[in-house]
């Protein structure tokens, strides 16, 4: 049996937090069922930030443009973790060091690809892109403490 690096552990953590949170079905339950006002409705929110859209929905204003830098940005999150994690983790070992690395990676990666993907949205500015990174980053720094725990229980890369 192979040991897990933790790129690969933080790149599996990460894809399965956008997967399971960052779908349409559940963000559409998180908005309609919890309140935003409560800890957990907050929380859920907070998960669900990366979501991924599978069609446009007229009712709630998204276009083509719309689904793409959503879909985009899960995918580029998933990737910016995979290429911090893979530049870095190699000289860090399991533990407290992998644990901060794996929570930072994630908070750059959502910043970066909330950032980034913004541009593509039909209403893009460079104001709405920086509360995109604002709340990507918000979503690394409240969600990286699990990328965190998965990377810090791996191995060291070889």
């Amino acid at each position: 049996m192979r040991n897990k690096t933790a790129t690969g552990a933080g790149v599996i953590a990460t894809t399965i937090l956008v997967l399971l949170f960052g779908n349409q079905a559940v963000t559409e339950w998180i908005g309609n069922h919890t309140s935003a006002s409560t800890f957990w409705g907050w929380f859920l929110r907070v998960l669900s930030w990366p979501r991924w859209l599978i069609s446009p929905d007229q009712r709630q204003g998204f276009d083509f443009r719309d689904v793409l830098a959503y879909d985009l940005r899960a995918l580029f999150l998933i990737l910016f973790v995979a290429v911090i994690l893979g530049l870095v983790a190699k000289s860090i070992g399991a533990g407290a060091g992998a644990f901060f690395l794996g929570w930072a990676s994630l908070v750059f990666a959502s910043a970066l690809s909330g950032f980034l993907t913004y541009f593509i949205t039909t209403d893009a500015t460079l104001l709405g892109a920086l509360h995109q990174a604002e709340a990507g980053s918000a979503y690394g720094l409240f969600v990286g403490w699990i990328v965190g725990i998965a990377t810090s229980m791996a191995k060291k890369g070889g």
